[in-house]
């Protein structure tokens, strides 16, 4: 009732503003004043129609969801071209042009039919107001009151038509068009599956520290008792032989149990070395699962990381937010893949890596100073690690002129 009361007000204003702008968009478009004008006047266009999402949104029950926010190229003419050719501006203008007739046909149902309803089934005690005095019955005595009740009867059957229309109307030009729609789904899905992934991935990093890694501690162990318990026999042993040289050695001894002492040393040595690169191999596995210091954020991760570059490393850090869990894991890993291609590749001497969070966006700057030339799909590791960040919306940049210095920029949001 309260969004069909306030469809005539909100009809006129909204039916006046479109037309003032396609009629002031045609005259002004072939002046200098056209496009500024139209840019202008599509802004507004599209902030009135946020204002009637929320209406429709709190008044009928209706959640649109809002189309995605506009790009902000730079440069004033780019921007210009952007409003211009903004779809979402254009359907929030035939929005208004539409909900006039809507508004005004809402109006006419929510206060003028109760109007006639209540003038209809009293029309016998108005016309006795009205003219006093005997008159005789007529048709309209009789059949105002029951036409007034039906038409009474009418008007929430026309509410609830009149607002399905708005519903309508409101989702097919105020929220966003199918392909937007299935992008956005698309991207839930991709962050829904990033966010499962990770998880998994966390679990598997917990099972392998706190499950396989803890048995081959205990083997390792294990194996050590067994070489101090050899090293004893092996002790005893060299202090039978000469008692057995005098023929004193105990029954059922003989020659050749120190050869097998010592081979079996020799083994379970083996067996220790290979479970000590074993161990040493898993943690390093469960550090590239998940390193341990993105606990604490990429301001911790990061000097972490370029401490153990074998090329002095500046780090320069503005972290004014902390990304997703993922971005900060794509982010990671990119800066030790770039190092990494550093320390192979470049000849430098020196590297500076900074890295910002703000404005959502994460930035991660990594720049040498070696012999240059390196180029996306050379060979680098380049190219997988930009499919890697195109898969959660990043952007690499690599800016590297023969002989130096070569710059590598990676953009990511800090939201999926």
């Amino acid at each position: 009732m309260a969004f069909a009361v306030l469809g005539l007000p909100l009809g006129v204003l909204g039916g006046v503003y479109a037309v003032a702008v396609l009629y002031g968009g045609a005259l002004l478009s072939l002046t200098v004043l056209g496009l500024p004008f139209l840019v202008a006047a599509l802004l507004g266009a599209r902030g009135i129609g946020g204002l009637h999402r929320r209406l429709v949104g709190r008044l009928l029950d209706e959640p649109v969801a809002p189309p995605p926010p506009r790009d902000r190229p730079a440069g004033l003419f780019a921007r210009g071209r952007v409003v211009l050719t903004d779809p979402v501006a254009w359907r929030s203008l035939l929005y208004l042009l539409l909900r006039l007739p809507l508004g005004t046909l809402g109006f006419l149902v929510a206060v003028g039919l109760p109007l006639a309803c209540g003038w209809l089934a009293g029309f016998p005690l108005w016309v006795r107001l009205l003219e006093p005095g005997p008159r005789p019955v007529g048709w309209l005595d009789v059949l105002g009151p029951p036409a007034g009740l039906a038409v009474l009867a009418a008007v929430p059957v026309a509410l609830r038509g009149l607002s399905r229309a708005n519903r309508t109307l409101a989702r097919a030009l105020l929220g966003p068009v199918r392909s937007q729609q299935r992008v956005r789904h698309l991207e839930s899905a991709r962050a829904t599956l990033l966010a499962e992934n990770t998880d998994r991935l966390r679990q598997l990093e917990r099972d392998l520290h706190d499950g396989t890694q803890a048995q081959l501690v205990a083997l390792a162990i294990t194996l050590s008792l067994a070489d101090d318990a050899l090293a004893e026999l092996t002790e005893l042993t060299e202090r039978a032989e000469p008692a057995d040289a005098a023929g004193l050695a105990p029954a059922g001894s003989g020659p050749g149990g120190a050869p097998g002492v010592g081979r079996l040393r020799t083994l379970v040595d083996r067996a220790r070395r290979q479970t000590d690169d074993t161990i040493a191999g898993l943690r390093r596995l469960t550090r590239g699962i998940h390193p341990v210091a993105l606990d604490a954020g990429l301001a911790e991760a990061l000097p972490a990381l370029t401490a153990t570059s074998p090329v002095p490393v500046a780090v320069r850090l503005d972290l004014r937010e902390r990304p997703e869990e993922v971005i900060e894991r794509a982010v990671y890993f990119c800066a030790a893949e770039l190092l990494t291609n550093v320390a192979k590749h470049s000849g430098a001497r020196s590297v500076e890596l900074s890295a910002s969070a703000g404005d959502g966006k994460v930035r991660l700057t990594v720049r040498d100073d070696g012999r240059g030339g390196a180029v996306v799909g050379a060979g680098s590791g380049l190219a997988g690690l930009a499919e890697r960040l195109a898969a959660v919306d990043g952007v690499l940049r690599v800016e590297s002129p023969p002989g130096g210095p070569t710059t590598v920029a990676a953009e990511l949001p800090c939201r999926l």
